[in-house]
């Protein structure tokens, strides 16, 4: 017994001991390579509870730490330090870069972030280093060709509009926009009169990363507003430790690539004389003007941007932007200017508890316009023996076509010179917003944060269009003098004024218990939409003529949760769930339900190929989920309302003034547009991740669809409007491969290859009447009166051409007026219509190379589409005799498609503007852009690193299509706007 108390004594006195054994360490972590501090860095002893984190100088103090505990040092982006404690007091640790790591985060995924490797739907995230080259005007053109699933099609237009698509889009009327989230900021679409798109007001210089959800369970967390999937893009932050400058400046010299192929002034004199009458013949000139030549010109576009980001007094993270573009248009008084300044503040305070992002831009935009189908129109229509200019002319010296009286006749074409110089449409822009997000880690409860997020969005515009006095377009018939024509100056004046408000309110619950992993996120989101619009107009007689009008408000608040499970990095699972209402809808159709799921087995973490550098990463993953569609142009449609007529519209009895008033159509039952998306993938990884890939199988189909259609005589109060009529599926397969080929220290080659095959079928309209063809949609085209050559019909694509079937001779030459009696019954008419072809390719393709050898860099992106189909409208207008002898008092030019055809009006009549023969195959290969640069590092130059390029754009197209361009986003090529071809050259320092 003695011996047991001696025992018991002394393990008591040792107790003291043990106790003073653990020490207190402090140190500092930094940059392996920059040597600045880190924040937020966390120090943990391994398998002890607690730990540490760095402040914004990098310090940290680690306490209860014994001889022999390992301390884990981690952050992310960087590899994982491990130290044996051995009794040091202080501790000074250099992290290294992790590349393979920062390759796995993929940013602002629905509420939060996600390592890509954890990802469980079908994401895709593209960087800076990434981006397409060259002078990037607005943001749409970094990422086209870049993403599989994703399609970008951009005008020629300066500050034009891209028009993004991804898998397809889900809705025939309703907007088929992607949902577009700026530093936590949910964007509208709509913009205000005179801008040119939401996203032209950004300086790409200013954008980190763009990250696409593609499929509905990636997206459903953003419910209604994200059946056409979700791009969320993150600006550029400030960074850790010293100031850094960095200024870009870019010149372009934008050329015509291309123009439409009309007939020269020889060629039209042969047709006049041939086939015009002696009155016809007589209106010809003795000039040889080439208009498309008058119209378009050389023009020069900069590009400037100096940014300047650091720690303020090392601890604020700061950056500073301010960039300019200058792009004036190819086509003549058309340009777009903006200047942007943004800025972002990203404190961590509170030991590493509190993060404040703020991120804020202001931007003011010039925009000069023209009636850009009008001018081109003009000049590809106008008789090319006439001169620009006529002595004597009243209308500002300009060549016109007179009546006999002197007078302006109605038909013909304008002067497109005199278009171009006696219209003036201008507007100026401003936009400003701004997104503050504020999260904390409960310092009582670490596993919780909640996060708040307040944004606005404010886009306003004023503009005019004005006619001169001497304009041919201001003319109008005299109301005081008959017979007489007077120009009044017309000038329209406008404003707009856009506001969007967001809130979002979550919290999010992490906890590692064991190999479980738990992340769930709840929370609250807030959002309204208001326009106003004043419009007034002014002539050289002044009259009372001014309105303002109003948009509805529109709300939008949802309620929004998800959670991810994950055991041991192998199997995870991720569930989605918003409940949204909008004021668009009526109370019984108001509030919607939207959810996702997905799994994913990440097999490279098991046992049997752990450590496979062969195989070093495979991952499949299947997801299901809906989303939601309520962006339709009729506000509060649901809504019986009446307009009140204006003064021209009242009526007197007896003797007192009475104002009418309209009953307007209605649909008290229109609701939720739905999709439901399956998801199959395959993420790979070859050689350590040399070669990395992705297959998807998507299966999307959109219930209820929104669609503007023509409602039977008598159903309603109008003969148009939206309702929910059908069904469209959609089922396609990405594909996505990116490798270093070469990877040594003199030369990298890095290639990423993409492709999608897109299959969409209407499955339902709503209608059971035999006969039934379907809606034609789309604007009407040129020639006729009231010609649509689109439609949507069940078990076709949506926007297939609807045409005639035409008739070739032996020579494959088309037979004038000849068609096919497709239902037999001995006549042409629109019973012997059909579906022919559609404009959305069946596949696309995009490759960007990246070759760097010593300071040298060479990159160049290539885009394909295969079975896109375009109507040639152009030449199914022009295409012609009669389109140039219409009259006996004015000519106008002809296409020389003409001389393929030999059609004439009468022997083709109005079936000739809608045959198949002008359905042309549009498939194309496209090198976008080259640029070769040369880099003169610091070891050269000391204090900056400098890198000089030079590159074209819109290089070359090979496509059968011979008219201007083959990529039309409508699928109908009238008068365009022409995509210029860019020689840049450019310079980029770095302090």
């Amino acid at each position: 017994m003695k011996a047991i108390y001696k025992k018991l004594l002394f393990l008591f006195l040792l107790l003291p001991l043990s106790v003073l054994a653990q020490s207190t360490v402090s140190g500092t972590v930094a940059d392996l390579a920059t040597g600045q501090p880190i924040p937020g860095v966390n120090v943990n002893v391994q398998g002890a509870p607690g730990g540490a984190s760095t402040d914004f100088d990098g310090k940290f103090q680690l306490s209860n730490v014994k001889n022999g505990d390992k301390i884990l040092v981690s952050f992310i982006g960087y590899k994982t330090s491990t130290i044996v404690f051995n009794g040091q007091k202080t501790l000074a640790v250099s992290l290294e870069e992790d590349t393979n790591q920062l390759k796995e985060v993929v940013v602002q995924v629905g509420y939060g972030t996600v390592k890509k490797k954890d990802a469980t739907g079908s994401v895709s995230q593209i960087s800076a280093k990434e981006f397409n080259k060259g002078i990037n005007v607005t943001p749409e053109s970094l990422i086209s060709g870049r993403i599989a699933g994703v399609n970008v099609v951009g005008g020629g237009a300066p500050g034009a509009k891209a028009d993004i698509r991804i898998r397809g889009g889900s809705s025939l009327s309703a907007s088929n926009d992607p949902l577009i989230i700026l530093d936590g900021l949910p964007l509208s679409n709509a913009v205000p009169s005179g801008a040119t798109s939401i996203l032209s007001t950004i300086d790409p210089n200013d954008i980190e990363s763009f990250t696409v959800l593609k499929d509905a369970s990636a997206a459903a967390i953003y419910g209604s507003r994200a059946a056409n999937g979700v791009i969320v893009i993150t600006t550029k932050k400030g960074t850790k430790g010293g100031v850094k400058v960095n200024f870009s400046s870019q010149v372009g010299v934008n050329t015509i690539a291309n123009t439409v192929d009309v007939l020269s002034a020889d060629q039209f004199r042969n047709l006049v004389n041939t086939k015009g009458t002696p009155a016809q013949q007589a209106l010809m000139g003795t000039a040889n003007t080439n208009w498309q030549d008058e119209i378009f010109h050389t023009a020069l576009t900069t590009n400037n941007n100096i940014s300047v980001s650091g720690a303020l007094f090392n601890k604020l993270p700061v950056r500073l932007s301010v960039g300019n573009v200058d792009n004036p248009g190819i086509l003549r008084n058309t340009s777009f200017e903006r200047t942007t300044t943004s800025i972002s503040l990203n404190p961590v305070l509170f030991d590493n508890h509190l993060k404040i992002d703020i991120s804020g831009n202001l931007s003011f935009s010039k925009n000069q316009f023209q009636d850009e189908d009008g001018v081109i129109g003009s000049a590809l229509s106008f008789d090319p023996t006439q001169s620009v200019y006529q002595s004597g002319s009243r209308y500002g010296g300009y060549f016109e076509w007179l009546e006999p009286t002197g007078n302006l006749p109605l038909l013909p074409a304008r002067n497109p010179v005199a278009r171009l110089n006696q219209e003036d449409k201008r507007s100026t822009s401003t936009r400003k917003w701004g997104n503050i997000r504020v999260d904390y880690k409960l310092h009582f409860f670490e596993d919780l944060r909640i996060v708040a997020e307040a944004g606005i969005d404010k886009f306003n515009s004023n503009g005019y269009n004005q006619q001169s006095t001497q304009s041919a377009l201001g003319y109008q018939p005299n109301p005081f003098s008959t017979g007489n024509w007077v120009n009044l100056g017309n000038r329209n004046n406008y404003t707009d004024e856009l506001q969007n408000k967001n809130l979002n309110t979550y919290f999010n619950y992490t906890k590692s218990l064991g190999k479980f992993k738990i992340d769930a996120t709840a929370g609250y989101n807030y959002q309204l939409f208001q326009k106003e619009k004043y419009q007034s107009g002014e002539t050289t007689q002044p009259t009372p003529n001014e309105d303002v009008i109003t948009d509805p408000d529109i709300n939008l608040q949802s309620f929004f949760g998800r959670l991810n499970l994950g055991y041991d990095s192998r199997y995870l699972l991720t569930v989605n769930y918003r409940r949204d209402g909008t004021s668009r809808f009526s109370k019984e159709n108001r509030w919607g339900n939207f959810m996702g799921g997905a799994f994913a087995w990440n097999i490279a973490e098991e046992d049997f190929l752990k450590d496979n550098n062969t195989l070093s990463s495979l991952k499949l993953r299947v997801g299901y989920g809906t989303t939601g569609q309520q962006d339709i142009s009729a506000q509060y449609d649901y809504l019986r309302r009446v307009t009140l007529g204006t003064i021209n519209s009242q009526y007197i009895f007896g003797g007192v003034v009475y104002s009418t008033a309209r009953p307007e159509g209605y649909n008290s039952n229109i609701k939720w547009e739905e999709l439901a998306e399956m998801n199959l993938g395959i993420d790979f990884g070859f050689l350590n991740d040399r070669i990395t890939g992705t297959i998807n199988y998507f299966d999307k189909k959109s219930s209820d669809l929104l669609a503007d259609v023509l409602v039977p005589d008598g159903a309603n109060l109008r003969n148009q409007g939206f309702n929910n009529i059908g069904d469209l599926r959609t089922k396609g397969l990405e594909f996505s491969l990116q490798s270093d080929i070469i990877k040594t220290d003199k030369l990298t080659w890095n290639v990423a290859v993409n492709a999608t095959y897109l299959d969409q079928k209407i499955e339902n309209l709503g209608q059971t009447v035999a006969g039934f063809e379907g809606y034609a949609v789309g604007d009407n085209i040129k020639g006729g009166n009231g010609n649509k050559v689109l439609i949507n019909t069940v078990g076709y694509a949506p926007n297939s051409f609807f045409v005639y079937e035409q008739l070739y001779d032996a020579n494959k030459k088309p037979i004038a007026g000849a068609y096919v009696d497709r239902n037999g019954d001995g006549k042409i008419d629109d019973g012997d219509r059909y579906r022919y072809h559609k404009p959305t390719a069946d596949y696309t393709f995009g490759l960007f190379s990246t070759l760097n050898y010593k300071k040298f860099d060479f990159t160049m992106n290539w885009r394909a589409s295969l079975g896109n189909y375009i109507f040639d409208n152009v030449n199914s207008n022009m295409g012609y005799s009669d389109a140039a002898l219409r009259r006996q008092t004015d000519l106008s030019n002809v296409s020389s498609d003409y001389l393929n055809t030999g059609f004439t009006f009468e022997d083709n009549g109005t079936q000739r503007y809608l045959s198949n023969y002008y359905v042309k195959d549009a498939s194309f290969i496209k090198l976008d852009n080259v640029t070769l640069g040369y880099t003169l590092d610091k070891s050269v130059l000391k204090a900056a690193t400098l890198r000089f390029s030079a590159g074209v754009q819109n290089v070359f197209v090979l496509t059968k299509y011979n008219g201007l361009d083959p990529e039309k986003f409508n699928g109908i090529d009238g008068n365009v706007y022409p995509r210029a071809r860019t020689f840049l050259f450019g310079v980029n320092a770095s302090f």
